[in-house]
């Protein structure tokens, strides 16, 4: 139950509309719903403001749909499937399909159709994208192999109201290709750095932009990127102060670092 849902509730008891005993059995899945194989934290979005994703790795095709229908039950806003297989899309996009319309809680928002990104070889999916908000943000990436990462950002940053705009293959080995958006850079309220090999991208572009700057160290490298190890260590070195850096491969904490920055 996110804050929407929660108002309408406490205004229809005010009114008369629904009854105290409804509202106590509504809100006693507000902490979180226990499904057996999953206790799903439908506290975090009056938290945090958005609520928990649900991961696919190491997770059936049916307990990812349950999951999905469970979120989408209880709150109103973005609703987002990460790293999932065809199997899992399937099953997710069909336990959604049969649900639609039977919301357990009246006033619920209706699930709406699911967005589906492929990142690389697995997708994002989101349903009910969040109302329109403002920020510029520009997510870059150094090279095209690391565009499954970037992808998968920009899927949240569009799931939570963002309009991201993206810069491919501008890494430091043609550094002109950069230089060519530099207004760019310096117009945006917030950047999304996403880059492999010895992770250079983030510094050089943390030195161009006063915008806070989200670096996102890839997989992507030879021998010595150490699976992305190197740019890991090079971004968290970064002589650019104040440059942020999430975890290897994780396009999703990046897009929710700017979804916090821009709050």
């Amino acid at each position: 139950m996110d804050e929407l849902l929660l108002h309408r509730l406490l205004v229809d008891v005010s009114k008369g509309d629904c009854d105290p005993d409804e509202a106590v059995r509504r809100l006693r899945h507000l902490p979180f719903a226990d499904l057996g194989f999953a206790r799903v934290d439908h506290h975090r979005v009056l938290r945090q403001g958005f609520a928990e994703a649900v991961y696919g790795p190491g997770k059936s095709p049916e307990q990812c749909a349950s999951i999905v229908v469970e979120l989408l039950r209880a709150a109103s806003g973005p609703v987002l499937l990460t790293r999932a297989d065809a199997d899992q899309t399937a099953a997710a996009r069909r336990a959604v399909a049969a649900a639609s319309g039977a919301a357990a809680d009246p006033g619920a928002a209706g699930y709406g159709e699911a967005v589906v990104t492929p990142t690389g070889a697995l997708s994002t999916v989101a349903w009910r994208r969040a109302p329109e908000r403002p920020g510029r943000v520009l997510v870059l990436t150094a090279g095209t192999a690391d565009l499954p990462v970037a992808d998968e950002c920009r899927a949240v940053l569009d799931a939570y109201g963002f309009s991201p705009s993206l810069l491919a293959d501008c890494g430091v080995a043609g550094v002109h290709r950069l230089l060519a958006s530099v207004d760019e850079l310096q117009n945006a309220d917030a950047v999304v750095v996403v880059a492999g090999m010895e992770g250079a991208l983030a510094s050089l572009v943390g030195g161009i932009t006063a915008a806070p700057v989200v670096a996102v160290p890839t997989s992507v490298g030879y021998g010595a990127s150490l699976e992305g190890v190197t740019a890991l260590l090079a971004m968290l070195a970064s002589c650019a102060a104040g440059v942020t850096v999430v975890g290897i491969d994780n396009g999703y904490g990046a897009a929710c670092a700017v979804a916090r920055l821009l709050r």
